[in-house]
């Protein structure tokens, strides 16, 4: 499973945003794109000029309806029509209310007023004290451009999934994920944690799933800063709710349930003995890059068993040598999507 932070220095990201961090909201005609220093910033943010981040572009071309494409050829070599292009359609739309955050002085997402704040602190301190109680071990933690994810274990919760002779114990997990830019939903997901290789596998369809829409926020529209005490009076409720929900995530029944249907998948095997055509079929049908490709078949090969279980393994290994994070977590949840698949569909990758 592949890492990048500890939980401590998570912690210790989170708590440096939560004093750099604030959040605006206004009316479209309280903003404007201007050209300043060689790039474009978003001014009007009480009283000052912002830098967008990659992503915050993303948002405003696709709120804007601009093609992303075009977007990002005019901020390349044409700013001055990429400020009039965004300046004349804020005009267009002059009462409706935007939610900007910011960090580090830099505008890290524009979003729609129906917006939901639920942060990566609120959620860490709802989850850590239950990762305490139920002893658990964080195997992973990440804080990317777009979302937190951390990725926990426990240990006193394992099966065996190998023969008679042969053990193959894995452990009980669940992965918890969050964007507060609007890159994805609160996420609590099981996780399954094979010790022979150190693969996690993220299991599809059972994961709780809250969408950062609501009650939205509300400010003067003045691009006054929002302010947190409202919303923490109205999120208290959901984090209860999440508390509870990660408190009951490792029950024994469904884990078992899911190591059975991981142990079944050691039975059906590769039956086209052409892999780079079962790998073109698997790449096509999980929408996975040519190069992440090239890794599930190289691991697929290293590790000498052609069936289900062996690629579904090939799969989540792979997710140890991905650069990206967030690639690498896809990948995990491809793993756990592999274990359900049809008959057919198997059928279609294998020969």
């Amino acid at each position: 499973m592949k890492e990048q932070v500890s939980l401590q220095e998570l912690a210790a990201k989170l708590d440096g945003q939560m004093k750099s961090r604030k959040d605006y909201v206004a009316n479209s005609e309280a903003l404007s794109m201007l050209n300043y220093e060689d790039e474009v910033v978003i001014d009007g943010i009480n009283g000052k000029a912002m830098p967008l981040t990659p992503y915050a572009h993303g948002q405003l071309a696709s709120a804007l309806n601009i093609p992303k494409r075009y977007y990002d050829k005019m901020k390349e070599e044409e700013p001055q029509l990429l400020s009039n292009n965004v300046n004349t359609w804020f005009a267009k739309q002059p009462e409706k209310k935007r939610l900007v955050r910011t960090l580090d002085n830099k505008v890290r997402a524009v979003l729609s007023d129906s917006y939901r704040p639920l942060d990566n602190f609120d959620l860490v301190k709802t989850v850590v004290p239950i990762f305490m109680e139920k002893q658990c071990e964080v195997k992973s933690c990440a804080l990317t451009d777009t979302k937190m994810y951390i990725k926990v274990i426990m240990p006193e919760l394992s099966t065996n999934i190998g023969t008679a002779s042969v053990n193959d114990i894995v452990q009980a997990g669940i992965v918890i994920s969050n964007s507060e830019v609007g890159a994805g939903s609160v996420k609590i997901e099981p996780l399954i944690f094979r010790l022979v290789c150190l693969n996690g596998l993220i299991v599809p369809d059972r994961s709780l799933r809250k969408y950062h829409v609501g009650k939205g926020v509300t400010a003067d529209l003045d691009m006054s800063l929002l302010t947190t005490e409202a919303r923490h009076a109205d999120d208290h409720a959901f984090w209860l709710k999440v508390r509870d929900i990660v408190r009951g995530s490792f029950d024994k029944a469904a884990f078992e349930a899911i190591a059975r249907k991981m142990a079944q998948t050691q039975e059906n095997m590769i039956v086209n003995p052409v892999l780079p055509e079962v790998i073109e079929v698997f790449k096509d049908k999980f929408n996975v890059s040519d190069r992440n490709a090239q890794i599930v078949m190289q691991k697929l090969i290293e590790g000498r068993d052609l069936s289900q279980f062996g690629l579904l393994n090939a799969t989540t290994n792979a997710a140890q040598f991905v650069e990206d994070y967030e690639e690498a977590t896809e990948l995990e949840r491809i793993g756990g999507k592999m274990i359900e698949l049809s008959p057919k569909d198997w059928h279609e990758i294998a020969a």
